[in-house]
C-alpha cells in the first residue's frame, strides 16, 4: 500500500528543526509498519502552495512571525480556503477515507483564529524550552495522545498563544481543549491552550510533538535561543533544559508518540477504505 503524506511549510525560509523531524518522523513510521510512504513539501508563504485532496494525511508545520498580522496577505487567505476545503470533503458523507490534519504551533495558531475558538494574541514574553503539558479531561481520552503520561513534556517555542477559550464556540463546532499549559499559581496570566481536537478530523497543538533531543539540543546552542533561556529563566535553566533532553520520559516520548499516533489515525482509515471496497 502506497501512503501520501503532504507537509505544509510555513517556516518561510527560516532554519529549523522541524521540517527534519517531521520528515524523519513519516519515513520512520513507515519502516516500522512495512509501508511505502512518502512525503511532499509545499511552501505556503513564501510560494503560496498548498496541495490538493489527493494526499492521505496533511501536517502543517510551526513557524515564525505573527498569526494575526498575516490576516489579509495572500497566502493566510488561501490556506484558510484550504481549510475550509478540506473541512467540506469530510463533510461530505460520500467521502471517503476522510482527510486528517495535524497543526502544528504556528498552524495551530492560524487554526484557532479561524475557528474564533479564543484569543489569539502575543505573549509578553517569549515561551521557549521542554516544559510540562497538562492533559485536561478530552485529553485522557484522545487516541493521538495515547500512551503519553499526565502531564507529559514537550518542546515550546512561541511568542504568541491562544488563551480565554471560547466554550460557546468549541461547543457549537464540536471542538474540545486536550491540554493546557504548567499551572504558575504566582503567575497572574491565565493559562495557554495548548492542544484543540477542532474536529473528527482536525487536531492542533501549540507544542512541537516532532522535537528530537537532537535537534532540540543543537537548537537551544544556537547563541540567540542560548540567551533567550538566559534572559528569560537564567543560565540554570538553560543548563536543566540541555541535561534532561535525553530523559526518555520526557520529550522523546511524545516525539515517539504524538505524531506516529496521528498518522496511525489517518492511515488506518485509508487501510479501512481499501478492505471495505
Amino acid at each position: 500500500m502506497k501512503v501520501r503524506i503532504a507537509i505544509l511549510d510555513m517556516y518561510e525560509g527560516f532554519a529549523n528543526q522541524g521540517m527534519r523531524g517531521i520528515k524523519e518522523i513519516i519515513t520512520n513510521w513507515g519502516v516500522a509498519h512495512h509501508c511505502d510512504i512518502s512525503y511532499e513539501v509545499f511552501d505556503v508563504r513564501l510560494k503560496n502552495e498548498l496541495p490538493d485532496l489527493s494526499y492521505d494525511a496533511y501536517i502543517s508545520t510551526g513557524g515564525p512571525g505573527s498569526p494575526l498580522d498575516s490576516e489579509g496577505e495572500a497566502w493566510d487567505t488561501n490556506f484558510i480556503h484550504w481549510i475550509e476545503k478540506v473541512e467540506k470533503w469530510n463533510s461530505d458523507i460520500a467521502n471517503y477515507p476522510k482527510k486528517h490534519v495535524f497543526f502544528i504551533c504556528h498552524s495551530f495558531q492560524l487554526a484557532a483564529r479561524h475557528y474564533k475558538i479564543g484569543h489569539v494574541c502575543k505573549r509578553r514574553s517569549t515561551s521557549f524550552g521542554v516544559f510540562p503539558i497538562h492533559m485536561m479531561h478530552d485529553g485522557l481520552d484522545e487516541i493521538v495522545f495515547e500512551g503519553l503520561r499526565n502531564p507529559f513534556y514537550a518542546v515550546d517555542s512561541r511568542d504568541y498563544q491562544l488563551i480565554e477559550p471560547n466554550h460557546n464556540r468549541l461547543k457549537e463546532l464540536g471542538s474540545t481543549i486536550l491540554a493546557i499549559e504548567k499551572d504558575r499559581p504566582h503567575v497572574p496570566y491565565e493559562r495557554a491552550v495548548m492542544a484543540v481536537r477542532f474536529n473528527d478530523y482536525f487536531i492542533g497543538t501549540q507544542f512541537h510533538p516532532e522535537a528530537d533531543a537532537t535537534g532540540m539540543s543543537m537548537y537551544l546552542q544556537r547563541e540567540d535561543k542560548k540567551q533567550t533561556v538566559i534572559d528569560n529563566h537564567g543560565e540554570a535553566k538553560w543548563q536543566s533544559m540541555i541535561e534532561q533532553l535525553d530523559d526518555p520520559r520526557k520529550i522523546v516520548y511524545t516525539h515517539d508518540h504524538v505524531l506516529p499516533n496521528f498518522l496511525n489515525i489517518a492511515v488506518g482509515e485509508l487501510v479501512g477504505s481499501l478492505v471495505n471496497r
